[in-house]
């Protein structure tokens, strides 16, 4: 049954309420996976347990799939949307019964984003709900980002109402995952945005060098700037706009990729150093000018060493190291928070942060 509005629109939750996450990024490592319980107290001040979490790897035959993903005939692509959604299905039911945690009321899906040009009023991500609740005969709030897209946003960033709910004793909270985005608030208001492309680019890089990613950095560490590519990568015009914006993979084939290209001559690791190089400019000056200084990192980024020594050394303040599952499972942590919010239709998109027209409780639901 597909339904459109609430579950219960009118009372809380049940406390506590124990809502599964999932979410693969664009970095396609694997699909992450929490189980979390959620309490709302008289003030509506929610707190949360992390009670559980993995990283499934994804098999080779979908590892090798998604990055090919917007080079398929529609049929084809639909039919793997289903498949996904099946495969997702199959092991969000392996991982609870792993876990021996009973009572998991609900299941929140980000899926796998293979198209997002909001400017063309469209995005899509993979993973089709309707096959995970036939799997797990669990509802399942899916599908978050098209409202909000429908309704002249950005449909990204999604992470900034948890960081604003869960989070708010630090200025802002950065994730380095495929892409950076940060989230920080502004005057009373929540903001946030892409930075710039992460690990979506230096993985490719490195696997030019036979590595699935460049582990602690040090492929990029023993490289040099090539100026002359740095000057190129910061002179992009995404970087001269103001926020609210959002980055899309294929704007990195478009942009990135080529600008990579014209230095095809350059040692990878140089190309590594200098891509590095650009990141950390990129997000330091940001927080510089943003006046921000207790930042809370996140994402499979904050494990490449050289990259947050360059990262902290220009930005001019310690960054702590976060909770280990945290640094994994954030964002899977907060797309369960937005499951939960949608089943009582409370806001979980704001419209400071996407530039859409109003904050809305976005997500499709299947009972």
């Amino acid at each position: 049954m597909y339904m459109k509005g609430p579950l219960n629109p009118d009372l809380p939750l049940k406390n506590p309420f124990t809502m599964l996450g999932a979410m693969s990024g664009t970095s396609c490592d694997g699909l992450d996976l929490a189980i979390v319980d959620f309490e709302t107290d008289t003030h509506q001040k929610i707190t949360y347990q992390l009670r559980a979490a993995t990283t499934v790897p994804f098999p080779p035959h979908i590892a090798q799939q998604l990055p090919l993903l917007t080079t398929l005939a529609t049929a084809n692509l639909l039919a793997f949307d289903a498949y996904f959604g099946r495969w997702m299905g199959q092991e969000i039911l392996k991982f609870m019964a792993s876990t021996g945690i009973a009572g998991v009321q609900a299941i929140a899906s980000h899926g796998h984003t293979v198209f997002h040009q909001p400017e063309k009023g469209f995005t899509l991500q993979i993973g089709a709900g309707a096959h995970i609740q036939a799997v797990t005969q669990l509802p399942v709030i899916c599908d978050f980002r098209a409202q909000d897209v429908a309704l002249g946003g950005q449909g990204a960033p999604l992470v900034p109402i948890g960081d604003q709910l869960l989070f708010d004793d630090f200025d802002g909270c950065l994730n380095l995952g495929g892409f950076s985005n940060l989230s920080f608030s502004q005057n009373g208001e929540r903001l946030a945005m892409d930075l710039c492309p992460v690990n979506v680019v230096l993985n490719v890089l490195a696997q030019k060098l036979g590595h699935s990613y460049d582990a602690d950095g040090a492929l990029a560490a023993a490289g040099a700037v090539c100026l002359p590519l740095l000057d190129a990568l910061q002179n992009l015009e995404f970087y001269q706009r103001p926020g609210p914006k959002s980055l899309g993979v294929e704007w990195v084939a478009q942009n990135i990729h080529p600008l990579l290209e014209t230095f095809g001559a350059l040692p990878t690791q140089d190309l590594l150093r200098t891509y590095t190089e650009h990141v950390a400019l990129q997000i330091s000056a940001t927080l510089q000018n943003l006046g921000l200084q207790k930042i809370l990192v996140t994402g499979g980024g904050t494990f490449n060493r050289f990259l947050m020594h360059r990262l902290e050394a220009l930005f001019g303040h310690p960054i702590p190291p976060a909770d280990t599952n945290l640094i994994h499972f954030k964002e899977a942590l907060i797309f369960a928070l937005l499951g939960y919010l949608r089943l009582q239709g409370k806001t979980n998109v704001l419209c400071s942060v996407t530039g859409s027209s109003r904050n809305h409780s976005a997500g499709v639901i299947y009972l």
